[in-house]
């Protein structure tokens, strides 16, 4: 048995429910899964609230560390004992053990503890994907400004010193002078405090009136139109999140005058076969253990307490990653 966190409706936080469930055997190509921490993310709200619409009823989470007990016919990159880590569809990582897919599952390397595990491979492989394979044009080099909005949140902290590391001028917001100093401190060249300051006035002055090659967004609808206007001839807007509700729609038009591009990106995307999910988190996890990139976990919650960790999410109260601890 394993105590899970599952909803029956989509809603707010009091829909999560704590379920017993029972757990047995891997089959071909999945492993049994002892969690250890376990990681939270916006999509998790998306998925709640029904902004992502997904089968009932439904085990949450996408991500968690923990200890292989078992593994199906066919997996051969894990065996049981390995210490282990994964962003991973489908849902269900709120739970003490879990039987999943194995494709997407990786060895987690000594040297990175189970909680920084479960905290990073969600938010640090997106970053990944969009600081390595989301790029503009011509590509991203050193002295490029790029755009990153919620640079104080967890894919933010993460970007923000992978982007230092490689040279690039990133240019963070955040809702507060505390997010913004959080930022700073983690290697954005420049942050702007988007509720106090005009975020388009602001990167056409850091960038003498050029704008950006990127934009990062994650925020959607409050941030969308704006962001485009930060971008300089040929740039790029690479949307991956919709924290304050999906972008609108538009017109292919707008993108005309200074001839735009524009992406919608999703993590599960690029890890969609074993090989590319191995060569990202490879790539993760040397940043990580080298010292290049560090994981800040800022909040811990109890697994059962998770309804109190959506609502904090969705408050905006959070820095950096979140755990829910077993």
């Amino acid at each position: 048995m394993s105590k899970a966190i599952r909803i029956d409706r989509n809603g707010g936080p009091e829909v999560l429910q704590v379920v017993d469930v029972v757990v047995g055997d891997p089959g071909p190509g999945e492993i049994r899964i002892r969690h250890k921490a376990v990681g939270l993310n916006y999509i998790d709200i998306y998925q709640r609230s029904g902004l992502y619409t997904l089968p009932m009823p439904l085990q949450m989470g996408m991500e968690a560390s923990g200890v292989v007990e078992a593994v199906g016919e066919g997996v051969s990159h894990l065996k049981a004992g390995d210490r282990a880590a994964y962003a991973s569809q489908p849902p269900g990582s709120y739970c003490e053990l879990r039987v999943m897919p194995a494709k997407t599952v990786c060895r987690l390397p000594d040297a990175i503890s189970f909680e920084t595990g479960a905290a990073m491979m969600l938010k640090g492989l997106t970053a990944q994907y969009l600081l390595k394979r989301t790029q503009p044009q011509g590509g991203l080099n050193a002295g490029d400004f790029v755009l990153f909005h919620a640079a104080a949140g967890g894919v933010g902290l993460i970007a923000t010193q992978w982007a230092k590391a490689l040279g690039l001028q990133l240019i963070g917001t955040a809702g507060s002078d505390a997010k913004c100093a959080l930022a700073k401190e983690h290697g954005a060249a420049h942050v702007i405090n988007y509720a106090s300051e005009d975020f388009v006035a602001r990167v056409k002055e850091i960038t003498g009136g050029r704008g950006v090659k990127v934009v990062y967004d994650s925020v959607g609808k409050d941030t969308w139109d704006r962001s485009l206007e930060c971008l300089a001839p040929f740039g790029l807007m690479a949307s991956f999140g919709n924290s304050s509700g999906p972008a609108p729609a538009f017109s292919a038009t707008i993108l005309n005058a200074k001839g735009l591009y524009v992406t919608r990106q999703t993590l599960f995307n690029h890890i969609a076969t074993r090989e590319s999910a191995q060569l990202m988190a490879d790539d993760l996890f040397a940043a990580v253990t080298s010292g290049l990139v560090k994981i800040r976990v800022d909040q811990r919650y109890p697994l059962l307490d998770v309804a109190q960790a959506h609502r904090d999410l969705e408050a905006r109260k959070t820095t950096g990653c979140t755990v829910l601890t077993l």
